[in-house]
């Protein structure tokens, strides 16, 4: 398997950057392990589902942060669960937490959302975690690509666990008006449910139509991350991407 690329800026103004989607299990797990994925990946954004929302939930979060050589951005509790970290690379520009409407007896779903850049190449960013119920996450998925479009820049990624397959509707959906970013450059391994028996996609990047996606899926057998690590550190794989974005019109 080829490596990704490396992040870096190019001298048309475009940046190459390193994407990260993980659902980290609220931290229950090993959390040495999960600190040793993250940072193997080496990535600019990291975009967290199932982020620590309870007792001292910021600590836990910025502890990961530190550990993995990067910052918390946005999200955890105040995005009921997804969350953004970044690399000291990215220069902020706004984040903005989004609670989803609450249906009565299910679980509260929220975005974490930024825009960030990186030189002259600006992105919006947003983590989600959709619903188990097959409605509601549809109704999401219409929400996401709204929140998407009002971050007010040319490009975005988006990035989580989508709770359904890429046969799903709400995920014919996302991948209708974005980039499926396995299907577009598959890099990597595919299936991201679960880490001792991976036969399923439910968790994905997607990325606007100006991005060039350059390799994406499950870093296996990556130089740093182990076997035993991705099987310690949580309940899901990570999903990375290599893409390159475009410098700002």
């Amino acid at each position: 398997m080829e490596p990704l690329p490396k992040s870096r800026s190019n001298p048309d103004g475009s940046a190459t950057i390193r994407v990260l989607s993980y659902n980290i299990r609220s931290m229950r797990d090993d959390t040495a392990a999960l600190a040793r994925v993250i940072e193997a990946c080496t990535p600019d954004l990291v975009l967290i589902q199932e982020a620590p929302r309870f007792f001292r939930w910021r600590k836990k979060l910025a502890q990961l942060a530190a550990t993995s050589g990067l910052v918390t951005l946005s999200g955890g509790a105040t995005a009921s669960g997804p969350a953004l970290l970044c690399s000291l690379r990215a220069t902020v520009e706004h984040t903005e937490d989004i609670l989803l409407p609450l249906t009565p007896g299910l679980h509260r779903r929220g975005f974490a959302t930024a825009v960030v850049r990186f030189g002259r190449a600006r992105l919006g960013v947003l983590s989600c975690h959709l619903s188990l119920q097959k409605d509601e996450r549809y109704e999401q998925g219409g929400m996401l690509l709204d929140r998407l479009a009002g971050l007010g820049v040319e490009h975005a990624v988006a990035g989580g666990d989508l709770n359904e397959r890429p046969n799903g509707r709400t995920f014919r959906r996302l991948a209708t008006e974005l980039q499926d970013c396995w299907t577009t450059s598959p890099w990597g391994g595919e299936y991201t449910s679960t880490p001792a028996d991976p036969h399923q996609r439910i968790d994905a990047i997607l990325a606007t139509p100006g991005i060039e996606v350059l390799g994406c899926g499950v870093p296996l057998n990556h130089p740093g991350i182990t076997d035993h690590d991705l099987r310690a550190a949580t309940d899901h794989l990570p999903v990375l991407a290599a893409l390159r974005v475009p410098a700002a019109s």
